[in-house]
């Protein structure tokens, strides 16, 4: 039985959005250790706050402070922290009614234990050391044996100096990848610094990366097909945004990327253009794979460059575009 390829897989980027009065206003609260609803018009206080209520969809704009004290209404324990979680001791996801809210805040309680957590339970806010404006300025929520706060919540104008007016969110999923039978044969070739696909056998096209299956008839594929290495730009696009947080894609913006046809295969597949101005870059023009690293175990074309041959011909090309 051949190796089971498999690698771990993460896919990361940030999220940058701008912030309405109302999530301003929340935010910057909790900077300054305040904890910011928004009235509804049913006179039910939303904690965290929304701009528009949820059964009226009107407009809301009527800001008030609720205490930093309130009751576990559920829980679940989390025995084993992952990364950039609140806590990295065991600990547990909570919905908090905070005194003064109708509503509940989902954070998390520190607690030695799941004995030590109930429904029903009092508990405050511990406030971060370092507070930026974020969710995370709530550090965590403990258990709290004091006085109430109040039930009614207090009028604020939501005003603070310097607001915060938005906030950037990363976003990440890791995950293993296990290849199939046909990914897995893709990869190995490229290896030997080879380019292989599979034929339809009935449609008799030629996909790469090949997928197992054909993708217009449906059927199984298993015949492989070398291509390449030459092939055409059938479409392309300028970069003008330098990735962010990617440790493996730093490259100096403008840049070109492509869809490319191998010579022999009837799907074009995406690459880098470089070795040419990027205002030079065409369609039609003809490229070769240039690999990374050093003889075999290359692992895959850096980037393509250009041949030096004529253009090729729109109608060449004209079916993959």
């Amino acid at each position: 039985m051949p190796d089971v390829l498999s690698a771990p897989l993460v896919v990361e980027f940030p999220f940058t959005r701008s912030l309405g009065p109302v999530q301003s206003a929340f935010l910057t609260g909790l900077r300054e250790r305040t904890v910011l609803g928004v009235r509804t018009d049913d006179g039910t206080v939303l904690v965290p706050p929304v701009e528009y209520d949820p059964v009226t969809a009107n407009e809301l704009g009527d800001l008030v402070e609720v205490a930093p004290t309130g009751t576990v209404t559920t829980w679940a324990w989390n025995p084993s922290p992952r990364r950039d979680q609140p806590l990295d001791t065991p600990f547990a996801w909570v919905l908090v009614r905070l005194d003064g809210a109708g509503t509940t805040l989902l954070h998390v309680l520190d607690a030695p234990g799941p004995d030590a957590v109930r429904t029903g339970m009092r508990v405050r806010i511990r406030w971060s050391a370092t507070r930026t404006g974020a969710i995370t300025d709530i550090a965590c929520f403990e258990p709290y044996e004091g006085e109430p706060g109040p039930t009614e919540p207090a009028p604020h104008t939501g005003e603070f100096a310097d607001p915060v007016t938005g906030i950037v969110t990363p976003a990440r999923l890791d995950y293993v990848h296990t290849p199939g039978r046909a990914q897995s044969a893709y990869i190995k070739a490229l290896e030997e610094r080879r380019t292989v696909g599979e034929r339809c056998p009935s449609c008799r096209k030629v996909y790469v990366p090949p997928r197992g299956a054909c993708p217009t008839c449906g059927v199984a594929t298993a015949e492989q097909v070398e291509v390449g290495p030459r092939g055409t730009v059938t479409t392309f696009c300028i970069v003008n945004i330098k990735a962010a947080h990617t440790a493996n894609l730093d490259i100096e913006v403008p840049y070109v990327y492509a869809h490319i046809a191998l010579d022999g295969a009837d799907l074009a597949l995406h690459g880098r253009i470089a070795g040419i101005p990027y205002d030079q870059v065409r369609m039609g023009l003809r490229v070769e794979p240039v690999w990374t690293g050093a003889g075999r175990g290359s692992r895959h074309p850096d980037h393509y460059r250009p041949t030096g041959e004529p253009d090729a011909d729109y109608d060449t090309y004209k079916e993959l575009v």
